[in-house]
């Protein structure tokens, strides 16, 4: 055994694998599981700094658009906004208490990797708040300054949703979620095939809905109008959620017919790690029997696989077309109960 460990040891500083087969196996396996670490660090770190960017892109969106003209959304950046406008009460401290009682809540249903993601996206993005009000310009009655200018509250609101709709869909396309209403769309979304769109416009009609019952607010038809301006922040953001999740989301499908049928599918199949199914076809011109393949893909993965296809055989007949929706593996799952 001393004799073995003594070889084994020899063997490694020189980069020569000369271990019996066992042990062989067992290194093998090691320096796999090894770089399978080292790209699940790589994918994480990734992770959380888009999500940064999505943080600073809701935090710019919110302050310099939305809080200047006391424009209401939902979720509970806009119950820590109503707070504001009504109390003064800093939104920071508003957004992070309700995400820390949301989270408590969630974590069974979503567990620990989707909330891990989740109680760092409200943490930064309660500091980043907090921040950019801080940095904020105001006039001499303390109001912030509106950038775009007196009457320009439309604007400001199309500017600003544009901004935090976005957001929220690179957020939640890398697996996370700004937190609070977030997470119960995310834990809704999770069961049922439903869009977070959907989910968050009844949430968001609450809220926004709630100015009515405000006095602060101004008179009846002051209330009214913001909750008009509030209903159009919530189509805006849920538009561009909804937009950008199902743009990344879209499928399409490859009919191939060639001559080099097999070194396609095989391409396809080693470098682009996808499923391939043959069908058998007949020309009914030319009385041939062919082979068909059908694929299933990304949209994103369109040009990769035309790139294959004509590198292998550029006379090739394809045919894309859209597909509504993918459900199994490598794809989307199956919601329904």
């Amino acid at each position: 055994m001393r004799t073995f460990f003594l070889h084994f040891m020899h063997d490694m500083k020189k980069n020569v694998l000369t271990l019996p087969g066992e042990n062989k196996k067992r290194y093998t396996a090691m320096k796999n599981k090894g770089l399978l670490n080292k790209q699940w660090i790589v994918k994480n770190v990734t992770d959380y700094v888009i999500i940064t960017l999505g943080l600073i892109l809701y935090s710019l969106g919110f302050t310099i658009f939305l809080l200047p003209y006391e424009i209401v959304t939902g979720g509970v950046a806009g119950i820590s906004a109503i707070l504001f406008y009504s109390t003064g009460f800093p939104v920071a401290y508003t957004l992070f208490g309700i995400n820390v009682l949301l989270g408590i809540m969630a974590l069974r249903i979503l567990g620990w990797k989707f909330l891990s993601k989740t109680v760092y996206a409200f943490t930064v993005l309660s500091l980043l708040l907090g921040l950019f009000q801080q940095l904020m310009p105001v006039d001499a009655a303390g109001h912030y300054v509106r950038i775009l200018g007196e009457g320009q509250q439309f604007m400001a609101l199309i500017l600003g949703c544009t901004m935090t709709g976005s957001a929220l869909a690179i957020v939640f396309l890398t697996g996370g979620s700004t937190g609070g209403t977030d997470i119960i769309a995310a834990s809704v979304n999770k069961y049922r095939n439903i869009s977070l769109g959907t989910v968050l416009t009844f949430t968001d009609l609450l809220i926004i809905s709630s100015c009515m019952l405000i006095p602060q607010f101004g008179d009846v038809l002051q209330r009214a109008h913001m909750v008009v301006f509030g209903l159009c922040t919530m189509f805006v953001e849920n538009f561009m959620l909804d937009y950008l999740m199902n743009r990344r989301r879209q499928s399409v499908q490859f009919m191939i017919i060639s001559s080099k049928w097999q070194e396609i599918a095989d391409a396809i199949g080693t470098k682009m790690d996808h499923g391939v199914t043959i069908l058998d076809g007949h020309g009914w011109y030319t009385g041939q029997e062919r082979k068909v393949l059908c694929i299933l893909a990304r949209r994103s993965e369109s040009a990769d696989i035309f790139r294959l296809i004509k590198k292998i055989d550029s006379h090739a007949f394809v045919s894309q077309s859209a597909v509504i929706g993918v459900f199994g593996e490598g794809f989307d799952q199956i919601k329904v109960s």
